[in-house]
Parts: C-alpha cells; sequence; structure tokens
C-alpha cells in the first residue's frame, strides 16, 4: 500500500479547510536563481565582493604579510600569557543542578481539539498515521494539558508534595514558594505600603555596600542594619547560590551619589497597612507582613493537592522552576517516541467511533473504518460502484483527481486564481477539483460510501488504494491422537507360568503414547482476523 515516503506529510495543513490549502504540485523553488558565483578555484570573498587575500600582489598571502612564522611552541619573544601574568585562571565552582522532583507528569490531549480531529477525520474519510497526529499535538501547547500527580513511598508517605495557589491556579512543591508568589504578585490584594519620614543616620559615611548583580545598596558594613539586608537579599533573590559565593559578588562603592541615594533611602520609613480584616494594623517589617499573612490567609489562599491539571501553555511559564523543567524533560521525552499520548489519543478517537489499522511498514492509523475487501465476483454492486473499484485496482496510488479526469472529465476546465488579485505575503491558493457535473457527483458519492465502509482507502497524502484480498486460511490441524492398542478379554487374562515369568524377569521401561502431528503445509502462515486485516503495500 502506502510507502514510508507517502508518510511525510504536513497533518497541520492537510486539516485545513480546503481554501487554505496550498497546492502539491507548487514548486518552491521558482524563484531560487542559485549562486552565480564561482566556486572552484576562488576565494569566498571574492563572492562577497570584497578583495582577494594577499591585497592582489603575487604570492601575497597570510604568511606572507606577517613574516615568517615563530617555531611552534617558542613563547619566550612573545608578550606574557595570562598564566604567567595573573597566575592560573580561577574557575567558579559552578552551582549543582538539583535533581527533578519525584512527582508524576501526563500529557494528554485537548478534549475539544480531539472532537475537531475527530470530526475532520469522519468528514473526509481519510486515514492519517497515529503517531504523526500525537506529534501534531505536541507541537502546540494549546492542544494538550498537562497533569502533575503526587508520588506515595513504599511506606504510604509522599515523595513530593504539592501546593496550589488559589489566587492564580499555580502549582508548588513547598508551602514557603507558595506564599512568597503570593506575597510577591498579589501584595496589593492584602496589604498597603505606606512611606512616611523619619530621622536619618546620624554620622559621616564614605561609602557603602553594593550588590554587585542586583545593584541593591546595603549600606555601610559597620551599620546595624546591613546583615539583616546582606540575609534578606540573598534568601529573596539569590537563594539557589551558596552565601560565600553571594557575599564574595558585594562591592565597596565610593562614589558620593550612591551614598547620598542610601542616605535619602533611609530617611523614609515604610509601614504596611493590612487590608481584608477587620481590624486596622500597621506592620513595621516583611517579617511581620509574611507572619500576619500566615495567620490569617494561609489556610484559605495555599493548600495541599495530590494532583492538578492545567493547560500546556500555563505548564510552558509554570513559576515553579522545577516542575516547569520536568514538564519541559518529559515532552522532550514525547517528541522522540510519544507512545504514551498515542494510547491516549486511541482511547479518545475509538470513543468517537474510530478505527484503527496498520499500513505500510507497520505504521498504526487511524480511520473512519477498517480496511475490508469487497469481492466483486462475489457481492453484487452498481455499474458505477463497480467502475470505480476497479479503476482504484488498475491503478495503484491514483487520487481524486486522477478519478474524476478519467471517469467523469469536466466539459470546462476548473477555474484558476490568475485573475485574482495576490496578497502581499500570502501565497497563492490553488482550489481543490470542482465537483460540478451530475457524473462527478456520483463517483464522488461512491468513492465516499466506499471510504466510510472500509473497501478503499485514502491516505494523508492524497493516494486511493483499495483494500487488498486476504491471505487464504490454512486448512485447521487435526487434534492429537495417541496410539495406544485396546486390551482385549484375552490378551488381560495371563496364566500363572506367564504370570511367573514375568515376575521374575526384569521390568521393561513402558513405552510412552506415540503422539502423531500433521504438520501445516509449506508455504502457508496463520492470518488474522478478517476485521483486523493489514492493508499490506501493492507489488
Amino acid at each position: 500500500m502506502s510507502t514510508e515516503a507517502d508518510l511525510n506529510f504536513d497533518l497541520e495543513r492537510l486539516l485545513l479547510p480546503a481554501w487554505a490549502k496550498q497546492a502539491d504540485d507548487t514548486n518552491r523553488y521558482a524563484n531560487h536563481r542559485g549562486d552565480p558565483g564561482p566556486r572552484e578555484g576562488g576565494d569566498r570573498r571574492d563572492r562577497r565582493g570584497g578583495p582577494p587575500r594577499g591585497g592582489g600582489r603575487p604570492g601575497g598571502g597570510r604568511d606572507n604579510d606577517r613574516g615568517p612564522r615563530r617555531p611552534q611552541g617558542d613563547r619566550r619573544s612573545g608578550p606574557p600569557r595570562r598564566d604567567d601574568a595573573r597566575g592560573p585562571r580561577r574557575e567558579e565552582p559552578r552551582e549543582p543542578v538539583a535533581p527533578p522532583p519525584e512527582v508524576a507528569v501526563n500529557f494528554a490531549p485537548e478534549a475539544r481539539g480531539v472532537e475537531a480531529l475527530a470530526r475532520q477525520i469522519k468528514l473526509t474519510g481519510r486515514a492519517y498515521p497515529l503517531f504523526d497526529i500525537a506529534l501534531l499535538v505536541l507541537r502546540k501547547a494549546d492542544r494538550y494539558v498537562v497533569t502533575f500527580s503526587t508520588i506515595k513511598k513504599p511506606d504510604g508517605t509522599v515523595a513530593q508534595p504539592l501546593f496550589n495557589c488559589n489566587l492564580d491556579e499555580t502549582l508548588w512543591t513547598s508551602e514557603a514558594e507558595a506564599v512568597a508568589h503570593a506575597l510577591k504578585k498579589h501584595f496589593d490584594t492584602f496589604y498597603k505600603a505606606e512611606r512616611t519620614a523619619t530621622t536619618p543616620p546620624k554620622g559621616t559615611y564614605t561609602f557603602v555596600a553594593q550588590c554587585g548583580m542586583s545593584g541593591v545598596i546595603l549600606g555601610p558594613p559597620n551599620y546595624h542594619d546591613y546583615q539583616k539586608k546582606l540575609t534578606q537579599l540573598h534568601a529573596e533573590r539569590f537563594g539557589r547560590m551558596p552565601f560565600d559565593m553571594f557575599k564574595a559578588r558585594v562591592k565597596i562603592v565610593r562614589d558620593e551619589a550612591v551614598v547620598k541615594q542610601w542616605l535619602d533611602e533611609q530617611s523614609w520609613k515604610t509601614e504596611y497597612l493590612c487590608l481584608n480584616v477587620a481590624e486596622e494594623k500597621k506592620l513595621a517589617t516583611m517579617e511581620e507582613v509574611e507572619k500576619h499573612f500566615r495567620e490569617t490567609h494561609l489556610a484559605s489562599i495555599v493548600k495541599p493537592v495530590e494532583t492538578q491539571t492545567i493547560n500546556g501553555l500555563a505548564a510552558s511559564q509554570m513559576p515553579c522552576v522545577p516542575l516547569r523543567r520536568l514538564a519541559r524533560m518529559e515532552w522532550e521525552a514525547l517528541m522522540r517516541f510519544p507512545l504514551k499520548l498515542v494510547t491516549a489519543l486511541s482511547q479518545n478517537f475509538a470513543s468517537q467511533g474510530l478505527h484503527f489499522f496498520k499500513a505500510g511498514k507497520g505504521v498504526t492509523h487511524v480511520s473512519v473504518a477498517r480496511p475490508k475487501h469487497l469481492d466483486l465476483n462475489a457481492t453484487p454492486v452498481s455499474p458505477g460502484l463497480r467502475k470505480l473499484l476497479e479503476f482504484i485496482e488498475a491503478h495503484p496510488r491514483c487520487t481524486r483527481r486522477k478519478i474524476l479526469q478519467a471517469l467523469a472529465p469536466a466539459a470546462t476546465p476548473a477555474p484558476t486564481l490568475a485573475a485574482a488579485t495576490p496578497v502581499e505575503g500570502v501565497a497563492p491558493v490553488v482550489p481543490a477539483e470542482v465537483v460540478t457535473t451530475p457524473e462527478q457527483i456520483a463517483v464522488v458519492s461512491d468513492l465516499h460510501w466506499l471510504l466510510h465502509q472500509g473497501h478503499v482507502i485514502e491516505f494523508a497524502s492524497g493516494v486511493i488504494e483499495a483494500a487488498r484480498k486476504p491471505l487464504p486460511k490454512p486448512p485447521p490441524r487435526p487434534a492429537r491422537s495417541s496410539v495406544a492398542p485396546e486390551a482385549s478379554a484375552e490378551t488381560a487374562t495371563m496364566t500363572a507360568s506367564e504370570e511367573t515369568t514375568a515376575v521374575s524377569s526384569e521390568p521393561e521401561e513402558e513405552n510412552p503414547p506415540v503422539q502423531t502431528e500433521i504438520p501445516a503445509p509449506s508455504g502457508t502462515a496463520e492470518v488474522p482476523a478478517e476485521s483486523a486485516t493489514p492493508v499490506a503495500s501493492p507489488s
């Protein structure tokens, strides 16, 4: 039937409406002029319009311009190396990558998208490769959903708990991360910051410490609030970096403008007014704000969950980095081999009334019906169906256009887009075969019936083939028979002398019953039922 080359098609383009499709015979390289410049015996810079190497002088190359080469390994006359001048290069320790959380991730197709795909398959009657449909679903985030579930250990405890922030339905691996996210993104919902003037720091300050990565001014190292600000900045922005490495990035700045900016910041005091509470209350620091949030709002905002399903776009933009990385790893694994998504798609398609079969090199296809051979000699059909099926069997790998041109040619050619006004940036669309005459309508109707009965298969590439006749079934194997002579009354009666002789002599080993088995005729093999007969490629 179909070959591997037939399966290299664009499902996304084929599932578009007819007016949005581009003809398969469009030459994509019609305007390609090629490279007019020389490719052999010339220099690359010549093709770019630049001067040739060596300045055009005879023998003027790289070596002639720079003089004789220095022997390799002789560095005494050159400048000192970096290792000689400033010592060996110091390699900063890299932060170890944390292992992914022990959370189960499952990708499933979006329900409405599956319904649309099933409706399109029923409408067109074509057979599509199931694995290609799975890859088509994975290429766009709005076509699938992602489910995160907890995993329980053998003792019944949860390996990695999950927490949901119901303010924006985000998922987190710890309660502290969920609280920090709620205070950062939804701070104005619960608190209001108010600045009031206060007494500036006394004394003379000529330098301050500043974070070299974020630019936050921490103040003089001998100021009483310096250590508190240092640890707070590390916890809020650089918690995954070792504290010693973060502290090494802090620099001393002696700029008067920076010192004045710090003094101005210390001349104001920030207080936080609690909102959505019965009693009005002001908090002095962010530590008090977090404590108040945990005591007042935590139980109703952040809740532990065992499973949560979110759409693909939200999963690709999750603020929780470990879960986002885990979803990315699972997506990349499915792009290499989407077996799990294919299983989910097959279940959804089966519930929509679609069927599956294998064609070509064992490629699973989904269609409106399984292939079923129609014997024209044993089944009476109309003359139009007989003529159509005989043409398809006589012309393997034909298309709808060839069938219409051969069985019901139109009196007038199909309209073209020659007179249509071209749209800038949009490729011209060649219309599909126009069915206008009653003969063409009859042929298309007969083809539609054959497709939905499984007698004819139209692949996604447009190739139409008839269902092959199944191989003859081998004759049934006879039941196994054992050769055991029946004991008669005379042979069963032993005389005393024979019995004495049998007892005195050594007992002979009993021969097991001989089993005869008739082998299957050569050249035959077991063939599955007709309902599961695969569609093989024509010889």
